[in-house]
């Protein structure tokens, strides 16, 4: 279990995705520009091509954490996480109802 004070440390952000391709180095991986509202794009590194092809995602806005530590997955910077759902087989990005502004805090 976490502290609701620990769980306030997690910053939730929109972000709208920009574009989306395949990663280099990687079959199950793509990497995705998004806009967190800042004043360049971020990179984010997800597993979800099993899941979803780039022009599905492209304009989404999704749910990440972005004041996680960057990591280096098979050679890319990754600037976030975004957040999805698994049930058995399927994963879903999560998404938004309904457009607010990029960077947008998820209350």
């Amino acid at each position: 279990m976490i502290t609701m004070k620990d769980f306030k440390e997690v910053e939730l952000k929109v972000g709208k995705v920009l574009s989306v391709e395949d990663h280099p180095n990687a079959d199950k991986l793509m990497v995705l520009r998004v806009d967190l509202g800042e004043e360049q794009p971020r990179t984010l590194v997800a597993g979800l091509k099993d899941y979803y092809d780039a022009a599905t995602l492209e304009g989404k806005q999704l749910v990440v954490v972005a004041n996680l530590e960057p990591a280096q997955l098979r050679g890319v910077r990754s600037e976030g996480m975004l957040l999805a759902a698994q049930d058995g087989d399927k994963v879903v990005a999560l998404t938004l109802d309904e457009e607010v502004a990029p960077g947008s805090p998820v209350l």
